[in-house]
């Protein structure tokens, strides 16, 4: 319904034949890398399917660009759909989050980094995963483990065209006052989930009136740094533009900025400026009941996404088979192309209910129940055993009807 298998289409599409590869080696070849299983191995335990067929579609049509385009026909389709809306906590606003989780890397990478906490004597890689409150899987990165995952924030709200955030929330490794600025002014509410957070400094402005701080719940500890905001006002809009734009990602600018010996002027002037969005924030998120509660809400279900990670990829659930940058992103954009199928299905199962069921009093118990629990639920499918991709057993078993949208 989604026809997602229609956007991976071989790398040079001018010098095929129409014929193309059939479609039982692509999801062969999808599921041989999202699962962890290999390209081998799947040919292995699928009938109907070679493996030199399977090897062919990962070698010439499983590129980033066709995996990421597939999953988002899905996420045009569900973001079309009345169900998933049910979990929205306010209708003109969508919030999201983000969290990532270690996969050890098999071979040597440099896409990698020793990490003797997560994988002890071998290498270590992020897996990045973005979310909103739909259950909507939108966005993923993968990157060395021994990079700070606050830099990769502001490119995972900005790759994609289908979901667009509004209010946007990490746990503390997703954290930086820098982000709280860059986010402030890409139009998006940065709300984290910080760890100690009586421990964290909190600004104001400079007054030249005395005033008097003794019936101050909160007191703050330091001052803005306003001369540095003033100074590089012009090169912050700048800075913002690009990344707006999309003309590089955030995360290389502020790798660069770090790179200097001495501060830059310009990260500087982020920093004291995300400093002010900070400790409103901050403020915000002790007095309002609310906003705590979605933000752990919505923590809550990125950590269920990454749940779903490991028990998709049942080849190896905490590994990474691939060394390379580009082949470690197309595993895990397979990956999160199952993941939305399911998803997927799910919601179209769910609504196929809601329209059948006879009775409002028994249309409003089952809504109920539905927004109770989660669609990221994979209880009904059966990961193991041998994969048949014939054309008899790739048609629909349950009689769904195609989403009214």
């Amino acid at each position: 319904m989604c026809r997602f298998i229609d956007q991976i289409q071989h790398h040079q599409q001018n010098h095929t034949h129409k014929a193309g590869i059939s479609r039982p080696a692509l999801f062969a070849s999808l599921m041989a890398l999202g699962c962890g299983i290999g390209p081998r191995k799947m040919a292995q335990i699928s009938s109907s399917v070679k493996g030199s067929e399977i090897d062919h579609a990962v070698n010439w049509y499983l590129s980033l660009e066709n995996i990421q385009a597939a999953n988002n026909s899905i996420l045009k389709v569900l973001d079309k759909m009345d169900l998933p809306n049910i979990y929205r906590r306010h209708k003109d606003k969508l919030h999201t989050s983000s969290d990532g989780q270690k996969f050890t890397v098999r071979t040597d990478s440099l896409n990698a980094n020793y990490s003797f906490k997560y994988g002890g004597k071998e290498q270590v890689s992020s897996v990045y995963s973005f979310i909103d409150e739909r259950n909507l899987l939108w966005h993923s990165l993968v990157f060395s483990a021994a990079e700070r995952e606050s830099a990769y924030v502001i490119d995972g709200l900005m790759r994609n065209d289908v979901v667009k955030s509004d209010i946007h929330s990490t746990d503390t490794h997703g954290y930086s006052e820098v982000i709280f600025g860059t986010t402030h002014l890409l139009g998006i509410s940065y709300a984290p989930r910080i760890k100690n957070l009586k421990k964290q400094i909190l600004y104001i402005f400079k007054n030249r009136k005395a005033e008097d701080k003794k019936d101050w719940s909160i007191l703050p500890n330091k001052y803005i740094s306003e001369d540095i905001i003033i100074d590089n006002w012009d090169e912050v809009l700048r800075l913002v533009c690009t990344i707006k734009l999309k003309e590089t990602t955030a995360s290389d600018i502020f790798r660069r900025l770090n790179s200097y010996s001495k501060q830059h002027d310009l990260y500087k002037a982020m920093k004291a400026f995300g400093q002010i969005i900070k400790s409103n924030f901050i403020l915000r998120y002790i007095d309002d009941l609310e906003l705590r509660r979605a933000i752990e809400k919505q923590l809550n279900k990125v950590e269920l996404a990454n749940k779903f990670t490991r028990a998709v990829a049942v080849g190896n659930p905490r590994e990474l088979a691939q060394g390379a940058k580009e082949e470690q992103g197309i595993a895990e954009a397979c990956n999160r192309l199952i993941k939305n199928a399911i998803i997927c299905w799910n919601y179209m199962y769910l609504d196929q209910k809601v329209k059948t069921t006879d009775g409002e009093i028994n249309k409003d118990y089952l809504l109920s129940a539905i927004k109770s629990h989660s669609p990221v639920s994979w209880a009904h499918i059966n990961m193991l055993g041998e994969y048949d991709f014939s054309d008899e057993k790739l048609k629909d078993s349950v009689d769904i009807l195609p989403p009214k949208i």
